[in-house]
């Protein structure tokens, strides 16, 4: 009589196989649950809060629940709201411009010809502005611009003026200049952190070949260093659409950007405009993500991106 071959051990319920591994992949998320809430609760809901806002209405100081666009029409019916939307855009272009143009050769030079030692002295001494007040920082400015600042005696002193000059502040141009010094950081910081990853023997091949050494930053450098500034744009460009102090303080009536106008309209109690302005402001902002989205995706050796 032949053997009789043992049962097999049942298989385990597919249903609870699938339960467990639902709940273990659950488990991988659970840590994002307080960014969530914290989210939800301080922008989410405060976001909501402003898009309706934009199309409701304001009659004698109180919001009325009806569904408008008389927010945003008024608001570009106005001229004078719709140059300083014009001038916010421009003045944070060339600040932006400004400051990648001035970050990018200091973390060049820094990562490419100061030796390693240094770096971090250096980088200590771009970051130390952040150890004071962001107010105190834009207040010492007034002393430097000022009728009675440093740029001022010192062209007393020099006779190149007989009396002080107002040209550096109150207007636009010393909007620029004291965002650029703002943002500065940012952006140095930002390059420093890709520039520090580049292999520099591909540009030393490069000029081994015999390309000019402009020619091999622009061939081979920027484009492999196009996340980094990106990235660096979007860190000074982003905040500085948003500027409110820095334009009140040192750039008075004449350089007014739109987070001052934003705070007017809150101020007089007309919440409805002064949401449709946030909110105009916060589309840039989207689209401008949209568009840089491409730019930060990287492409590793074998060709996908990531």
């Amino acid at each position: 009589m032949g053997e009789v071959a043992a049962p097999a051990p049942p298989a385990p319920p597919a249903e609870k196989e699938s339960v467990g591994e639902r709940g273990a992949g659950a488990g991988q998320y659970a840590g994002f649950l307080p960014a969530v809430v914290l989210y939800g609760i301080f922008f989410l809901v405060p976001l909501c809060l402003i898009v309706a806002y934009s199309f409701w209405e304001t009659v004698d100081y109180n919001v009325v629940h009806h569904w408008t666009l008389d927010n945003y029409r008024y608001f570009f019916s106005v001229p004078t709201y719709a140059r300083t939307l014009w001038a916010t855009l421009w003045v944070s272009l060339a600040a932006t411009a400004l400051t990648i143009a001035m970050a990018f050769p200091f973390a060049y030079w820094l990562v490419r010809y100061v030796p390693r030692r240094f770096q971090g002295l250096l980088l200590l001494l771009v970051i130390l502005p952040f150890w004071t007040s962001y107010l105190l920082r834009v207040y010492s400015w007034l002393n430097i611009l000022g009728p009675g600042g440093a740029i001022n005696r010192f062209l007393l002193w020099t006779g190149l003026t007989s009396q002080p000059v107002s040209f550096f502040l109150y207007d636009r141009p010393a909007v620029i200049l004291v965002l650029v010094y703002l943002y500065f950081p940012f952006a140095a910081l930002t390059l420093y952190a890709s520039l520090e990853r580049f292999d520099w023997n591909q540009l030393k091949a490069a000029m081994d070949l015999g390309a000019p050494p402009r020619t091999a930053v622009t061939r081979i450098l920027i484009p492999q260093m196009k996340p980094g500034i990106v990235t660096a744009i979007i860190f000074v460009f982003i905040p500085i659409l948003g500027e409110y102090l820095t334009p009140q303080l040192v750039g008075g009536a004449r350089g007014v950007m739109i987070g001052n106008l934003i705070v007017n309209f809150f101020s007089g109690a007309q919440y409805t405009r002064g949401a449709a302005a946030a909110l105009l402001i916060t589309g840039l902002i989207v689209v401008l993500l949209v568009i840089f989205r491409r730019s930060l995706q990287v492409e590793d050796a074998y060709g996908s991106r990531r």
